[in-house]
C-alpha cells in the first residue's frame, strides 16, 4: 500500500452515493442544519468552489431562481443551469469586477470553503489560511448585501481568537463550528458571520 494511502470514508462513500463531487458537502449540510443559512431565493457566492459540492448542495435548497457563482483557481466543470463559475484568484486586483459582471446585485450569502495548500506546518498554514479569510472578509465588504451572511472555513492557530475579534467588529453576530464530517485530525473551525 502506497505510504499517502488514505482509506476512503463514509462521508466519501457516501458523497458518492449521492452524486456529490466531494465529501464537504456533509460540512456544508452540517452547518446548514445548526444555523439555517440557506434559504429559497438566496443569490450565493462560494470562494473556493472546486470541485463543486457546495454548489450543488446550496442549489437544491435555493432553487432555479436564484443565482450562485463559484470562484476557484481550478476549473469546475458545468454544473446546475442558474450556477456560474470563474476561474480567478480572489487576490486578483479585478475580482470584484469581474465577480459584479457575473452578478450585478450583492450576494445574500457567501460561503468561504478556502485553504491554502497545506505544508504540515500548522503555524505557516494557520497564517496563510487567516491571510485567504482576511481576503474573503474583505471581499465581503462590496459584495455582501446589507443583512448577510458570511461563512468561513479557518485553519485554528495563535492568530484565531484576534482574528474572530476582527470579524466581530464588522459583523453583528460571529459564532464558530466545527462539523463532525472536518476530518479529526483537522484543525479546522468554521466561523459563521452575520
Amino acid at each position: 500500500m502506497p505510504k499517502n494511502f488514505v482509506p476512503q470514508d463514509q462521508y466519501f462513500k457516501k458523497a458518492k452515493e449521492l452524486g456529490y463531487r466531494a465529501r464537504s458537502v456533509f460540512k456544508l449540510a452540517e452547518i446548514q442544519n445548526k444555523f439555517k443559512i440557506l434559504k429559497p431565493g438566496m443569490d450565493i457566492l462560494d470562494l473556493g468552489a472546486a470541485p463543486g459540492s457546495w454548489l450543488q448542495y446550496a442549489s437544491k435548497i435555493v432553487g432555479p431562481k436564484a443565482e450562485l457563482v463559484g470562484v476557484d483557481l481550478m476549473p469546475i466543470k458545468k454544473l446546475a443551469r442558474n450556477i456560474v463559475t470563474l476561474e480567478a484568484d480572489i487576490f486578483a486586483d479585478d475580482i470584484i469586477a469581474r465577480t459584479i459582471l457575473l452578478h450585478p446585485r450583492k450576494f445574500n450569502l457567501i460561503l468561504s470553503d478556502l485553504a491554502p495548500k497545506t505544508s504540515g506546518i500548522k503555524t505557516t498554514d494557520h497564517a496563510r489560511s487567516i491571510e485567504l479569510n482576511q481576503r474573503a472578509a474583505e471581499l465581503s465588504k462590496d459584495l455582501l448585501a446589507p443583512n448577510g451572511t458570511l461563512v468561513l472555513k479557518i485553519f485554528q492557530g495563535g492568530d484565531f481568537q484576534y482574528f474572530l475579534k476582527k470579524l466581530k467588529t464588522t459583523f453583528e453576530s460571529v459564532k464558530t463550528f466545527k462539523p463532525q464530517a472536518s476530518r479529526g485530525r483537522s484543525f479546522e473551525i468554521y466561523a459563521i458571520c452575520r
